[in-house]
């Protein structure tokens, strides 16, 4: 497995515009739509990836529990799929369906969206406050195929749950890590 690690956009930069087919609904998705009142995450993930599919249950759990407190949540893919076919819309919607997504699934076919966020991995999260400014970016929490830490999104929680607070979200931050968004040639 891969190991890549985050490239860290820089904190208050403001969230990269978007519209997006979602695989799911199969409607064209923008960033308003998503848009949480007090916040939102933006995950980018994909189908194949061993670190993805680790901590698929929780990123789920974490909507479940922060999206009727106000924040939104999406998830996105930019892999090529000409050279990745486990990751093509269909299965993305399939996959969505058999994890229990309780957030759109985005196919970012060009590319163009992962390149303005910086997204190097999956999965690679960022949380931007209710103006859209990045608060947080990197790791679920510590936990890594193999490494016998349980996922609890422990890093995300605490960013969410400052955010929700009023209070300002630690600035030591850790990268995600992950396999390396497939680009396409």
């Amino acid at each position: 497995m891969a190991r890549t690690p985050s490239n860290m956009l820089p904190l208050g930069t403001n969230a990269p515009d978007f519209s997006l087919m979602d695989t799911v609904s199969d409607q064209q998705t923008t960033l308003q739509d998503i848009k949480g009142k007090q916040g939102t995450v933006i995950m980018f993930i994909c189908n194949h990836c061993p670190f993805v599919k680790h901590v698929n249950a929780g990123i789920v759990q974490l909507a479940k529990d922060y999206q009727e407190k106000g924040i939104g949540f999406v998830a996105i893919s930019s892999n090529d799929v000409k050279n990745y076919p486990d990751d093509r819309p269909e299965l993305m919607k399939e996959n969505a369906k058999q994890e229990g997504f309780t957030f759109p699934y985005l196919y970012d076919e060009t590319q163009e969206i992962a390149k303005a966020y910086d997204a190097a991995c999956t999965p690679d999260f960022y949380l931007f406050d209710s103006s859209l400014k990045l608060i947080y970016r990197g790791q679920l929490d510590d936990s890594r195929p193999g490494n016998g830490i349980p996922v609890t999104g422990s890093d995300m929680r605490g960013a969410i749950d400052s955010l929700l607070d009023g209070k300002a979200v630690s600035s030591s931050q850790k990268p995600s890590i992950g396999c390396n968004i497939k680009w396409k040639t």
